[in-house]
């Protein structure tokens, strides 16, 4: 039992946007936020996903999955714990409260975009997804809209980058 479909949500301030030509597949990004969130440099933790096909030709070879901070997100409205919610403490950004989380999943099978802006975390047995860093625990500064996402200060080729959403009143 999800939340109303037709609930509004506040907007949320911004989203990392990935620019695909300039990914090299370094992966530098999923450590980063590995060890920002979890503490350890760990690609299967990572609240960002580089997949790589050795099959396609460069730059179809590699996608990048990460939350879209979505208007109407799918993840809050399918979670029946209330894990998934709106942090209006950091500007409205999507994210999941793991120590409300069930591990029933259905936040990650709701999201429209095949699940990619959600993670599995194999070793807390819960849902995670992007934040902005805002509740980064080991970033060691401030995070999140306005602030620090560590993977955007990381990567080499300069392929992530926070865009800020026009937050017009209608």
């Amino acid at each position: 039992m999800g939340k109303d479909s037709n609930q509004k949500f506040p907007p949320s301030p911004g989203y990392i946007e990935v620019d695909p030509g300039k990914c090299a597949g370094c992966q530098i990004c999923m450590l980063i936020c590995s060890l920002v969130h979890e503490g350890k440099c760990d690609i299967q933790l990572a609240r960002i996903q580089i997949i790589q096909d050795t099959y396609k030709p460069w730059p179809d070879c590699i996608q990048i999955k990460q939350c879209r901070q979505c208007p109407s997100p799918a993840c809050i409205k399918a979670c029946p714990a209330g894990a998934a919610f709106v942090d209006t403490e950091h500007g409205n950004v999507r994210v999941i409260d793991e120590s409300k989380c069930t591990g029933c999943q259905a936040c990650l099978k709701a999201c429209p975009f095949n699940e990619a802006g959600m993670i599995w975390n194999v070793e807390k047995q819960v849902a995670g997804k992007c934040d902005l860093c805002a509740n980064a625990p080991f970033l060691g500064e401030p995070g999140g809209p306005g602030f620090k996402q560590a993977c955007v200060s990381v990567c080499p080729h300069k392929a992530l980058t926070y865009k800020s959403r026009s937050l017009k009143k209608e």
